[in-house]
């Protein structure tokens, strides 16, 4: 089920982010996740940021938490794999409408790209994944996953979704015993999503690391920082 609300996290500080990791790995996250989340969340002003309770900012970090938790879990058996897919939302493309060029497949119910638009943030990932030697399936929702992973036997996934959607198709992948790593939206809802392209390089492992830091749709650095 997804939020009864909606964020947008693409304005809050990238050092968010980076300062929630830190904290991962510094502390009994099993223990105190939930004081950590609003400790957190004050700190860094998500209420003032984003205009949403503490209350709901607080599950969103909570999920962000659970899904660092799993990566690490799942990152060591992830390199070993190969053959990987990709799952990207179709709320992500630039269009939704007849203007986006996308081919729909039905017998896997997910799009495929037609690289319509340069500045697609949906096309975009699309390439640099299959670089990679990814599979790239955009898809309208969480219920496409089991169909493609038992038609297509991946040895792993990288999901991009809501944070708490992210969480139900991990539980479908531990259950499955397939390796996962995934990259949670910044900004939710039905159209116009946004995830960070760098962080979804890092997941991947794109070979285009070193390049310069793409900042189209990463949080601002000049975001409220206390």
């Amino acid at each position: 089920m997804a939020y009864d609300f909606d964020f947008d996290l693409t304005k809050v500080s990238r050092s968010f982010f980076q300062k929630l990791a830190g904290f991962l790995d510094e502390r009994d996250i099993h223990r105190k996740v939930g004081d950590l989340a609003e400790d957190v969340s004050k700190k860094f002003k998500l209420e003032e940021v984003t205009g949403i309770p503490l209350s709901n900012t607080t599950k969103v970090v909570n999920d962000l938490v659970d899904i660092h938790v799993r990566n690490l879990s799942q990152k060591e058996e992830f390199k070993e794999t190969e053959k990987r897919a990709l799952f990207l939302p179709h709320c992500a493309r630039k269009h939704m409408d007849d203007n986006c060029q996308a081919d729909f497949n039905k017998e896997l119910s997910s799009y495929s790209c037609n690289e319509c638009s340069p500045s697609c943030l949906v096309n975009r990932a699309s390439q640099i994944a299959e670089k990679e030697g990814y599979d790239v399936y955009i898809l309208p929702g969480g219920s496409c996953i089991p169909r493609i992973v038992n038609k297509k036997n991946y040895e792993a996934i990288v999901g991009v979704a809501c944070p708490n959607e992210i969480k139900m198709g991990e539980d479908y992948l531990d259950e499955s015993g397939i390796p996962h790593q995934a990259v949670p939206l910044l900004k939710n809802g039905c159209s116009e999503t946004k995830f960070n392209l760098d962080t979804f390089k890092e997941v991947i492992g794109s070979s285009d690391l070193d390049k310069e830091e793409d900042t189209l749709y990463s949080p601002s650095s000049t975001a409220a920082e206390s």
